[in-house]
């Protein structure tokens, strides 16, 4: 070796032990940025690390086999998060659409509407023909796995047309008070009827079952009346020359709540870990179950997931011409407490947190839109129904023919606008639609066995879909914004220059006075 190339590797080995300061500045940058970046996600991440962290513990609580009172203390936690959640939905709602209705008026309102309107309608409907072309091509209930047993679930007596009915009338509720709590449902009941018949043997006597309808109240607030009462308060709001005060509150009261969720969130990881604990260690026959219904769970899931990770992003990707991954991975907090919490609603304040601190919409867009579309969107579900009545018809050896398939994609597009946000909803509807078709339900119960897993599924393409709704509407509407920003700050700079002239009016007055 030459004395240069000794000299040359001394230096090099002289500067690794010393450190090189471009190095260290290069290390140093990169840590920061790393830091940051944890910083910035660092409840998403306590977030992840809680699913899996509460799917195995709950695994291994499911070994020892736990009683119903152990599960009920392991999912305390998780109780008390999604009360905390309920808590805030109510006023969140309210404040957010009273105050975004008022700060647009009554013609980008309509526009807002139309356009979330659209999109629901477009997504039902891909979600049911996802659904009927999957469970067609893989026949699930054709497997010689599952077999059919006798179940004890009710018949109920249902109509199609009840949940139009039940529809609208939640739409104009009559206490505003009461909308927060309950919501109008049509209930049935059965009642023996003594008829006499004359027959050539003699008057006989029969008795028959009547169904008779009423309409009352069930357990669940009310969240389209409640947002169609806001809607028409923040209208009047922006016309009534006494709207200012009230407008303020709202806005007021809007930013507190969002206050009071963000404390709330970080307590989720908790919550979270315990409500996947409590549901995996309350499994019971888990293997038996797969073994059944495995092509069922199988047509489902990849439903779902070609629906929230293909179809959903490439819609986005048509309207607005950016990276729809991007903005799947900002709401992945709201995919994982919609998958803790199986309700849409539970998700809202974290849709609302991500559209409008990372991805900067406009917050009246969001404050409106997200509530509308996860009152009245459940493409998910409309998937799931669709598949699991095809599914329990294979089971029963019918099958369907062009009309009802037709028939069933129509009536569940439809019947998903009116699907509460609360766990295991479309069970209802799937009992719903098959009476409808005139097909049996007495096989329903074997859908129970995967709700815990299927709702879960089902809830997070749900709320993928509303948060994408958010964008998608602000493509359309984010120019009149701009203009009504435009005239507002036009109409200030006049009333600023009007304000002006007065008070120049009156200085010269009082002077002129005080000189006679």
């Amino acid at each position: 070796m030459s004395n240069s190339e000794f000299d040359v590797e001394f230096s090099e080995m002289q500067q690794m032990k010393e450190g090189d300061p471009e190095n260290g500045k290069l290390n140093s940058r990169t840590k920061s940025k790393l830091q940051q970046i944890v910083r910035n996600n660092l409840l998403l991440i306590l977030t992840l690390v809680a699913i899996v962290a509460g799917f195995t513990l709950g695994l291994c609580i499911r070994l020892t086999e736990p009683s119903k009172d152990a599960l009920m203390w392991i999912g305390m936690p998780g109780e008390v998060f999604l009360r905390m959640l309920k808590m805030t939905i109510i006023p969140l709602i309210i404040s957010n659409v009273i105050a975004g209705t008022a700060s647009v008026g009554a013609k980008t309102n309509g526009k807002m509407s139309i356009v979330a309107l659209i999109y629901i309608v477009l997504t039902n409907i891909i979600g049911c023909v996802l659904g009927i072309t999957l469970t067609l091509a893989i026949r699930p209930g054709l497997s010689d796995k599952v077999k059919i047993q006798p179940t004890e679930f009710e018949e109920q007596f249902m109509e199609t047309q009840d949940i139009f009915a039940d529809l609208i009338r939640n739409l104009f509720p009559d206490n505003i008070v009461k909308a927060c709590t309950d919501q109008v449902q049509t209930s049935y009941t059965s009642q023996d009827s003594k008829i006499m018949e004359n027959t050539t043997e003699g008057i006989r006597n029969h008795t028959i079952k009547l169904v008779v309808k009423n309409i009352g109240y069930t357990s669940g607030s009310n969240i389209l009346g409640i947002i169609m009462c806001s809607i028409v308060f923040g209208i009047a709001a922006s016309v009534s020359k006494h709207g200012k005060p009230f407008l303020a509150f709202f806005k007021s009261a809007s930013e507190i709540v969002i206050t009071i969720l963000r404390w709330f969130l970080w307590y989720s990881p908790i919550g979270i870990t315990s409500l996947m604990m409590a549901s995996i260690a309350g499994i019971s026959e888990l293997e038996t179950t797969f073994t059944k219904l495995g092509l069922f769970v199988l047509a489902v899931t990849v439903g779902l997931a070609i629906h929230q990770l293909m179809i959903i992003p490439l819609i986005y990707f048509i309207i607005t011409r950016a990276n729809p991954y991007k903005f799947y991975i900002m709401q992945m907090a709201a995919w994982v407490t919609a998958f803790a919490s199986t309700s849409g609603a539970m998700a809202i304040p974290d849709m609302l947190k991500a559209c409008e601190e990372k991805c900067n919409i406009d917050k009246r867009i969001t404050r409106f839109t997200i509530p509308f579309v996860t009152t009245l969107n459940a493409d998910g579900s409309a998937l799931y129904i669709v598949s699991a009545s095809i599914f329990l018809s294979q089971l029963e050896g019918i099958t369907l023919n062009a009309g009802q398939i037709v028939m069933l994609c129509v009536l569940t597009t439809i019947a998903a606008m009116a699907l509460p946000s609360v766990p295991s909803s479309s069970i209802v509807t799937i009992v719903i639609l098959l009476t409808s078709l005139g097909l049996p339900t007495k096989e329903i119960a074997i859908l129970f066995t995967v709700e815990w897993l299927l709702d879960r599924l089902r809830t997070t393409s749900n709320v993928i879909s509303h948060a994408f709704s958010a964008p998608i509407v602000s493509r359309f509407c984010k120019n009149d914004l701009k203009k009504i920003d435009l005239e507002t700050d036009e109409a200030d700079e006049y009333s600023t220059v009007d304000n002006s002239l007065d008070y120049l009016q009156s200085v010269v007055t009082d002077s002129t006075d005080s000189h006679v």
